[in-house]
């Protein structure tokens, strides 16, 4: 089955590179997150074990628009670290927060 076309609000495109930015319609306010004993946490990963370099290191996303994609990870984590300690929790209320 095919994924439904999005109803696109705004839309932006570079002249010059063909680049282009969509702004999506999104059913309802919803994201989900994989949390490691019920806690936060930030994933890293790094290439080389053996030396452990700025350019090596990476912090994937643990936050998703959608419930697959952190139901995916939640699995892969639990799997590689013999455990069901990482679980998807959906996080409905958000509150606007002001730069200081």
């Amino acid at each position: 089955m095919a994924r439904p076309k999005p109803t696109i609000v705004l839309h932006w495109e570079d002249s010059q590179s063909y680049a282009g930015i969509d702004i999506c319609e999104a059913e309802g306010f919803s994201y989900f997150a994989v949390l490691y004993k019920n806690r936060p946490f930030q994933l890293r990963k790094h290439l080389n074990v053996e030396v452990i370099q700025p350019g090596n290191i990476k912090y994937p996303k643990t936050v998703f628009a959608n419930a697959g994609h952190a139901f995916n990870l939640a699995d892969r984590l639990n799997e590689k670290f013999c455990t069901t300690d990482f679980t998807v929790h959906q996080l409905t209320h958000g509150r606007e927060i002001q730069r200081h």
